[in-house]
Formats: C-alpha cells, structure tokens, sequence
C-alpha cells in the first residue's frame, strides 16, 4: 500500500495511506487532534498520580511522545503500551517532524529510542516512563484488568470496521482495571452501541479540531 508523508494544518506531519485515502492523523492537526483526545480527555482525569496506559495502534509514536512529555512536565510515572500489527519502519518515522513541532529538541534522544528499541520488551525510557511496543493484532489483546487508560487510535470505521466491533470492546473493556477509561476520536453511532453492548458508559464529547464530537468510555463498577 502507498504510503506519503504529508503536512497537517497545524504544521505537523503524518502517513497518509493513498489506497484507503485514510491518515494516520486528522489531516486538520496530528498533535492538535493527539493532545485534544488522548491528553486532555484521556491523560488529564489522572493528575499527578501513576498510570498504566495501554494504546491501540502505536503507528507514528505520536501519542508515545507526547505523553512522555506530559510524564516529564509532572513528574508522572507512567507505564505505556502500544500495540500495533503493522509496525511502521523506524527510519520513515523518524522523518516525522514531531520533535520540532513539539520544540522537545532536548528530548530528539528519546524519540528515536522510542522507535529503534525491540519489539514485545519493556524498555525504561527514564525512571518514570516505561514503553513496551507489541507487535500483536487488536483480537489477540488478553490483558484483564491491568490498564487504566486505553487511547483507542485506530484506522476509522470507514475503511477498517472490524476494528470496532463489539469483540474488539469487549476485550478492551477486560483489560481496564475497575473505573478505567477508553477514549477515542470516533463518534459514530454503530461505535457507541458496540461500547454500550459491553458494559462501557459511554459520553460525547467535543471533537478536536475539524472533527465535532468524540467518545469516551469508563468502566464503571
């Protein structure tokens, strides 16, 4: 499948698959639409205190970064996993501009660490942060109870429905811990019902830029 680097209106850049005319970002912003979502709607209901995050599509990294920038602004203790079936070379992702975009020159290191460390170990980024890369398709995830967080950030319903169906949920409503949160850029109906269906209580929320709403989900018990 082509895949092209582009620019998003907010400057930064991500991979644009031609075959599918799907991005692995908003075209409207990649870090507007990672900071929006998963930041100030996921990351930002856990303050200060230690999080186990678990990703679904680690693609570009994007996320990955900057939630290690979060970590380091707090002081925050952060275990992070993201899972991707199709891992991404790690010489076209580090053409990303994302270190510049994000004016973390002092953390250029880091990224590249990010993206050049193995696949399925746990690397310690620095005291606080811990990555583990898992190279794992979304239907095989049988973690129960172990994150708090989910950033939900895979292709759209549009071209890969499969990724959002009610197993899929049901497997990421398993691996959050008691009171655990799923947050996603989707808003479609067929999503919410497919969250609902599992047990999530589900809320619409503003979309970032360029897109109206957004879904977050919670484990209630």
């Amino acid at each position: 499948m082509k895949r092209e680097i582009i620019k998003t209106l907010d400057g930064s850049t991500t991979i644009h698959l031609e075959e599918w005319n799907e991005s692995y970002h908003s075209k409207h912003g990649a870090i507007q639409e990672a900071k929006h979502v998963f930041i100030k709607n996921g990351l930002s209901l856990f303050e200060s205190n230690p999080v186990s995050i678990l990703e679904i599509g680690f693609g570009t990294g994007l996320n990955t970064f900057i939630t290690f920038l979060e970590s380091e602004q707090k002081q925050q203790h952060i275990n992070y996993v993201g899972v991707e079936a199709y891992p991404i070379a790690a010489s076209e992702v580090l053409a990303m501009n994302y270190v510049e975009e994000l004016e973390a020159e002092g953390f250029s290191e880091v990224f590249k660490k990010m993206h050049e460390s193995e696949w399925n170990e746990e690397v310690k980024i620095n005291s606080r942060f811990s990555l583990t890369k898992r190279k794992q398709f979304f239907d095989e995830i049988d973690d129960l109870e172990i994150f708090d967080l989910i950033y939900f950030d895979a292709f759209g319903y549009r071209v890969q429905p499969e990724l959002w169906s009610t197993a899929i949920f049901q497997k990421m409503y398993n691996s959050l811990k008691p009171n655990g949160v799923l947050v996603t850029y989707a808003a479609r109906g067929v999503v919410k019902r497919s969250m609902i269906e599992v047990g999530f209580t589900v809320e619409k929320l503003t979309g970032p830029p360029g897109k109206r709403e957004m879904f977050r989900a919670f484990k209630k018990v």
